[in-house]
């Protein structure tokens, strides 16, 4: 008979492919109302460092509390294999919202809207299920830590994979934000990876989740690949249509959205 906690935790897996699909939908033809795309009615609203800070922390805490009760709890290569996931998430919730907050300038603090209650409490709903499903793989019901000879291979490779993602992100968010701290109203961003694609920071983020669903080698790390570009996929085609929109004929042609070449 399975444990609670199995069934909790394959119903929990279950339910994050299928709110993959639907949330593709959703953001097809409705865009959440931040940034670019903010827009009233709404709700309430509260500041965007605060909000990325308070949404994205259900992955740091939580891991924290879930990882030192698996039964992997003092396995080396668990702790080696989840500290990409922490790091990640450690620059999202703490840095992150810090570089925001540093490079928004008062007049753009008012007049730039603030982030809705409402999607920050689905973010953070998501990043609850997410991070259980990841802490709870990783220290305790994944099973090949010294059984697979592969361990080392897919660990080092996904890593590589990790890292040139985080890169990419991380650089593509700073040109954002010092974009945003110039003031003036949007520009069109340039240089680097840029030049390529209009969102090389969604770009970025869907290699750093393949390279940790090639770590984890599991259901679990392709589950949130596959909700990870769910999610920022038609995000990144609708940042990329305001861009033709807005910019018109200024607007590079043959930068894609979000993914080099292809799309």
């Amino acid at each position: 008979m399975a444990l609670p906690d199995e069934n909790i935790f394959h119903r929990a897996l279950l339910f994050h492919y299928l709110i993959a699909f639907p949330t593709f939908i959703s953001l097809r033809f409705l865009q959440a109302p931040y940034g670019k795309h903010s827009r009233p009615g709404w709700g309430p609203t509260i500041s965007p460092p605060l909000a990325w800070f308070l949404m994205e922390s259900p992955t740091l805490w939580l891991t924290v509390l879930l990882f030192p009760i698996g039964r992997h709890f003092t396995n080396p290569k668990a702790l080696i294999l989840m500290s990409p996931f922490v790091i990640h998430y450690f620059q999202r919730t703490c840095l992150y919202p810090l570089l925001l907050y540093r490079n928004t300038t008062p007049k753009i603090a008012k007049t730039g809207g603030g982030f809705p209650v409402g999607v920050a409490l689905m973010a953070f709903g998501y990043n609850l299920l997410n991070g259980y499903l990841q802490a709870r793989w990783v220290s305790h019901y994944k099973d090949d830590y010294d059984g697979d000879g592969w361990f080392l291979y897919r660990f080092v490779c996904g890593l590589l994979v990790f890292a040139i993602g985080m890169w990419i992100n991380i650089w593509a968010d700073k040109v954002l934000l010092a974009l945003k701290r110039r003031g003036g109203g949007y520009k069109v961003p340039r240089g680097g990876w840029f030049e390529l694609v209009s969102c090389p920071n969604y770009f970025g983020e869907i290699v750093e989740w393949a390279g940790w669903a090639l770590m984890t080698w599991s259901g679990v790390g392709f589950g949130f690949l596959l909700y990870t570009c769910a999610n920022l996929v038609p995000r990144a085609r609708a940042n990329h249509q305001w861009y033709l929109g807005k910019f018109g004929e200024d607007y590079p042609k043959g930068r894609k959205a979000v993914i080099p070449f292809l799309y």
